[in-house]
């Protein structure tokens, strides 16, 4: 450790810094003795003029007597009994009462007392012994007094076994992207709930010509896979990526991921313990293909990343979800058309492969969506899996997601929600459940909106929905949206 040692700064292993401790403590108890015993010299000085007083009772009594004035009261007593001016002032200020003869003891006692506890000063600065034992019981009734918990974490292990991560707290918090390719995390509380109808905040300063694309609610020890729309994978960690406020920009991917030119990235996955229970992850395109990988084909990818798909010519990657393998595949596509499929239809293929169809898309229509919905489960009454969409104009509704009609994958599928001129496109849709609890939703100028789920009504498969989200001006539209779990004490 560095520190300044009489002025000059050196550096001290573990002992000597707590020898100059010691040293320092010495140092005070040594002042604080010295202030004590001119305290005790000075009391003790007086009591013993007191106690000349009260042993030559009448003489003083008739000194002072004889006196004109206070003054030659005091220079009599001074010259005739050998007082100093402290001691004849303490004489004339003394009380009558003091002449009783308890009141006389008691001068006496603490007479001696004093004297006592001057001894036992003196013993203390002169004598080593005397000095070192002080120091300990000082250094006891320190440790009982002010003594707490300790804060910091101490591993017994090695320091190959330590790595940077061990530093970072295991917190909640979000990640924001846009689609020109800047990201950033924030703490969860940047954003506060509002009323449905709201106009929002802003939520990200970004360029004229870029969008929000992606927010996350996340881990900071999480991994983000990053699935690009050449159909490669990269990995990092969330406390990897730049911290900011709800104003900055925050950092470019390209400075994170090894990005080639006119590569983005489409979709982000987290990856943590709490999804152990997930064995694959599935992927899809804007044309309507998908695929299944075991995630352990993804546990180690290199900084330059992995193949994750095969793609047509003018197809592009652009979904990518965990399943356990007996889920349901829910896509939904920007006309308004979904299709629910198990996902026992589309088998597992390795890194290299392409995929199958997983829904037929119009020439005009490209997949907005795509979603991973359980089994039912029809003995919890509590629980339940809607279907959130939201419209181009911020309008969205929630549906029961088994209202849906179970289909075979590659068929053209049915309507999601009844679109017109007033609601536009679909942009996002999302399955929530009893354990989500709010929902952001970001619009193309990076205005953002925080509202309880339980404020948009649930309705049926063929209806528009209602208003969640307002815009200042008509170039604005609903850009991205995101889902946050209900938040406890343990979670």
């Amino acid at each position: 450790m560095l520190a300044l040692v009489n002025g000059i700064p050196q550096t001290l292993n573990l002992r000597q810094f707590v020898l100059l401790f010691l040293r320092h403590r010495q140092t005070i108890i040594r002042r604080r003795t010295l202030f004590d015993l001119k305290s005790a010299y000075m009391r003790h000085h007086i009591l013993e003029g007191l106690k000349i007083a009260l042993d030559n009772l009448d003489a003083i009594i008739k000194t002072i007597r004889a006196s004109k004035t206070v003054e030659a009261a005091r220079e009599n007593l001074i010259s005739k009994f050998k007082l100093t001016d402290l001691q004849a002032n303490a004489i004339l200020e003394m009380q009558l009462r003091r002449l009783a003869a308890l009141e006389r003891q008691k001068i006496e006692d603490e007479y001696e007392s004093v004297g006592q506890n001057m001894k036992n000063l003196t013993d203390l600065i002169t004598k080593e012994p005397n000095m070192i034992s002080e120091l300990k019981s000082e250094n006891k009734r320190i440790s009982l007094k002010y003594a707490d918990s300790r804060r910091t974490k101490i591993y017994s292990r090695g320091l190959k076994d330590f790595s940077e991560e061990d530093l970072v707290a295991d917190v909640s918090t979000f990640v924001t992207m846009t689609k020109t390719g800047y990201i950033k995390r924030v703490a969860k509380d940047t954003y506060r709930t509002q009323k449905r109808g709201g106009i929002g905040v802003i939520g990200m300063i970004t360029k004229q010509e870029d969008e929000i694309d992606a927010i996350l609610s996340v881990h900071t020890h999480d991994d983000l896979l990053f699935f690009t729309n050449k159909g490669r994978v990269f990995k990092t960690k969330v406390w990897e990526i730049e911290e900011g406020s709800r104003q900055t920009k925050g950092q470019a991917l390209i400075n994170l991921i090894n990005l080639t030119p006119k590569e983005n990235v489409q979709a982000v996955l987290p990856i943590n313990k709490k999804n152990s229970d997930k064995k694959y992850i599935l992927l899809a395109t804007q044309n309507g293909i998908v695929k299944k990988t075991p995630i352990k084909q993804f546990q180690n990818i290199r900084q330059s990343g992995l193949i994750a798909i095969k793609l047509d010519k003018n197809d592009e990657l652009t979904w990518a979800k965990l399943t356990t393998g007996n889920d349901f595949v829910f896509l939904v596509s920007q006309k308004g058309k979904c299709i629910r499929f198990s996902e026992i239809d589309a088998r597992s293929m390795g890194r290299h492969t392409r995929g199958v169809r997983g829904i037929h898309l119009k020439k005009d229509d490209t997949l907005v969506s795509m979603n991973i919905v359980p089994p039912e489960n029809k003995a919890d009454k509590t629980s339940f899996q809607h279907i959130l969409v939201v419209t181009q104009n911020g309008i969205g509704k929630r549906t029961n997601a088994y209202l849906y009609p179970l289909q075979k994958r590659g068929g053209i599928g049915v309507k999601v929600s009844a679109l017109s001129k007033k609601t536009g496109d679909v942009t996002a849709a999302q399955v929530v459940n009893q354990n989500d609890e709010q929902v952001i939703i970001a619009s193309k100028h990076a205005i953002t909106i925080r509202l309880p789920l339980k404020n948009i009504p649930q309705l049926s498969r063929n209806t528009k929905g209602v208003i969640l989200m307002r815009f200042k001006n008509d170039q604005d539209h609903v850009n991205a949206m995101t889902v946050i779990e209900n938040l406890t004490e343990e979670n």
